[in-house]
């Protein structure tokens, strides 16, 4: 029982903590481009890390104060939008996912490349750039704060709060302009943008302001990861975390304003509670070593929750709080 507890606290930190805000942010943004206006980013992740170096770069290697690192790695993601934007847009949307994807690979290469190192940091990456942040902090940052079972230190619950309170101001963005004008424009792109054409709206317009903001949007949850971390490297920002980003939308619901934030959490509390549970159920002899040994654990768990995406998709391919009639998944 005093296992199940502390995995459900361990969890449960892990659903509020730096990582499921860096995941709400991402999904935050891919609901806009895919949820809202149909377009296919894979390469959000890149977005996410021009956003975390802008900081890291800005700071450590230029000398300047954070809040202008923030801008920096802002502009930084609105000029990849618009690079990668530019040229695609205009045709089908395959062409977009392909540049996207390939962009932030591109990118992360070249940031840990070695021509690259004395800016970047190379595969070293960057440190020592948030403390102006931290600094902030109303409380005293080098305690650690016993909450629900587990403890956190002043830092992560400083990251955190403001985190939470970013994706707060989002989402209430978000709903405010799919209420707008423009919102409806977006959701009549998405649904067929001939239509939208005829009626003379200028649809390559409206698809690179929706892919400007969300790209800023996973910019700011490069920022949010980097700053809780203390460090940037190329090597965190790998797709696969582009594609958790989709899982959380499709959990959460696509074209729903709180289902990328719902499914960031649930996600996160799944993933770590199912990490924490089997290694206590392998320490106590309850799955023997010769079956699972701890050491699979990490891959196991991604398995279990490849099951459970799968299994949503068949049987709700909307996700918890999606509405069928908006946003269709194909999962037969």
């Amino acid at each position: 029982m005093g296992d199940l507890l502390n995995a459900l606290a361990v969890a449960g930190k892990s659903a509020f903590g730096f990582q499921a805000v860096f995941f709400a942010l991402l999904a935050i943004g891919l609901n806009v481009h895919f949820g809202y206006t149909g377009l296919l980013n894979f390469g959000q992740i890149g977005f996410a890390m021009l956003g975390g170096f802008g900081i890291a770069i800005s700071v450590t290697q230029w000398g300047l104060p954070f809040w202008l690192g923030v801008l920096i790695g802002i502009a930084a993601a609105v000029v990849l939008a618009l690079l990668l934007g530019l040229p695609t847009l205009r045709l089908r949307a395959d062409y977009l996912a392909i540049a996207t994807i390939a962009a932030a690979e591109g990118l992360r290469l070249l940031f840990r490349s070695v021509s690259a190192s004395p800016v970047t940091g190379g595969t070293r990456g960057l440190a020592a750039f948030n403390g102006a942040f931290i600094g902030l902090a109303p409380w005293d940052t080098s305690r650690r704060y016993p909450i629900l079972g587990t403890r956190w230190s002043g830092g992560e619950l400083w990251v955190a709060l403001v985190g939470w309170l970013l994706v707060g101001l989002l989402c209430l963005l978000v709903w405010l302009l799919m209420r707008s004008p423009w919102g409806r424009v977006l959701k009549a792109i998405r649904e067929d943008e001939d239509a939208v054409r005829a009626l003379g709206k200028n649809v390559y317009l409206y698809k690179m302001q929706s892919l400007v903001l969300g790209g800023v949007m996973g910019a700011l949850g490069g920022m949010v990861y980097v700053v809780a971390t203390g460090a940037a490297n190329p090597d965190q920002f790998q797709n696969a975390n582009t594609f958790l980003a989709y899982t959380v939308l499709i959990l959460g619901g696509a074209a729903r304003v709180l289902g990328p934030v719902v499914g960031a959490v649930i996600l996160l509390f799944v993933i770590q509670f199912a990490d924490t549970g089997l290694r206590a159920l392998i320490t106590n002899g309850v799955i023997p070593e010769g079956l699972l040994s701890a050491t699979d654990v990490a891959q196991i768990r991604f398995v279990l929750v490849g099951l459970g995406l799968m299994l949503l998709l068949v049987f709700r391919p909307q996700g918890i709080f999606g509405d069928r009639r908006e946003v269709m998944l194909d999962a037969r």
